[in-house]
C-alpha cells in the first residue's frame, strides 16, 4: 500500500487543517533516503526508492531536483531482548500467569504499587484489537483519559485518529496504551518509580498481544521498551527490535500539537512502521 503525502492531513490545535508538506515546514535533509534504507533488509542491500517517498522533497531542494542517493548500510538500531535464563526481574510476577487482555485490566484497575493508583481517577490499560498486528505506545494518560479510562481521547488521541487513518489503519484494528497506565499530576514526565511499577503491565501485554509493529510516540515509550538514554533524534529513522519485534520511534501526538514542524518527520516515521507492518524490509 503506497499512500501519498498529500493523503495525511493533520488538524492545528485551533482546528484548522494543514497538509505535512506544508513549505514553512523543515524535514531533515535526506529523511526519505533513511527511510528507504530502514527497511531495505540487510546491510549492503539497494532498494530504488517508492513512488511516494521519491515525491516527498528534501529540505532545500528545488522542484525538479533529483532524489538523494539512497544508503546502501542499515541504520542500526537498538535490540532489547529478555534476558536469558529466567532472570527477568518479573519472571516469577503473578501477571506471566494473566491469559488475556481483559484479565489484566482488572489487576492494573486494583494496582497501587506508586502513587498514581491513589491520586487518579480510572486506570488507563489500553483499548484496541487483542491480537492487533501494530501497538502504538505513548507515554502516560492526560486530563481525558483519566476522566474516561480510555487512551488518547483528547485532542492528542484526535490527531493520533488521522495519522493511523492516513498509513490506513482504523482505530479498532490497532492496540493503544502508554507506559503509564494512570496519570502523573499536572502531566507530568513519568518518574522512574512509577515507570518501573507500570512496566510490567505492558510487557505482558506485548507478550499477549504478539504484534508485527511497535510504534513509540515520544521519549518515554521509546525508553521504556528500549532501555538507555539516547535522544529521540538518536532514535529515530532507525529499525529496533523490542525481544524480536520491530519498533520504530518517533513524536507523540501532543508534541506535535505543540510544534506542528515535527508533524513532517513523524509523517516518515509512520510510513516506515506501515511499510514494515506489510512485511517490506523488516
Amino acid at each position: 500500500m503506497e499512500l501519498g503525502e498529500s493523503d495525511l492531513i493533520l488538524p492545528e490545535a485551533q482546528g484548522s487543517e494543514r497538509r505535512l508538506q506544508d513549505s514553512s515546514e523543515t524535514p531533515s535533509t535526506s529523511v526519505v533516503a533513511r527511510q528507504e534504507a530502514v527497511v531495505a533488509g540487510a546491510p549492503g542491500t539497494r532498494v530504488a526508492p517508492a513512488s511516494a517517498a521519491a515525491s516527498v522533497p528534501a529540505a532545500g531542494a528545488k522542484r525538479g531536483a533529483a532524489a538523494p542517493a539512497v544508503p546502501d548500510s542499515l541504520p542500526a538500531g537498538i535490540v532489547a531482548e529478555a534476558p536469558a535464563g529466567g532472570d527477568d526481574l518479573f519472571a516469577a510476577d503473578p501477571l506471566r500467569q494473566v491469559a488475556s487482555l481483559d484479565a489484566l485490566a482488572p489487576i492494573i484497575e486494583a494496582c497501587r504499587k506508586c502513587q498514581l493508583g491513589s491520586s487518579r481517577q480510572h486506570s488507563v490499560p489500553g483499548e484496541g484489537a487483542p491480537r492487533a498486528g501494530l501497538v502504538v505506545v505513548g507515554e502516560a494518560p492526560g486530563a481525558t483519559e483519566d476522566e474516561t479510562g480510555r487512551p488518547f481521547v483528547g485532542r492528542a488521541g484526535k490527531l493520533l485518529d488521522d495519522i493511523l487513518a492516513a498509513i490506513g489503519f482504523r482505530r479498532e484494528e490497532v492496540f493503544i496504551c502508554n507506559v503509564l497506565k494512570c496519570r502523573p499530576p499536572g502531566n507530568r514526565t513519568p518518574e522512574p518509580l512509577e515507570v518501573g511499577a507500570c512496566s510490567p503491565y505492558l510487557h505482558r501485554q506485548l507478550e499477549l498481544i504478539g504484534p508485527r509493529v511497535i510504534l513509540a510516540m515520544g521519549l518515554p515509550a521509546a525508553h521504556a521498551l528500549l532501555g538507555g538514554h539516547a535522544s529521540l533524534g538518536e532514535l529515530r529513522l532507525k529499525l529496533h527490535r523490542y525481544r524480536g519485534i520491530p519498533l520504530i520511534v518517533t513524536y507523540h501526538p501532543a508534541a506535535l500539537l505543540r510544534n506542528p514542524h515535527w508533524k513532517r518527520p513523524t509523517w516518515d516515521d509512520v510510513r516506515i512502521a506501515r511499510r514494515i507492518y506489510d512485511g517490506d524490509g523488516a
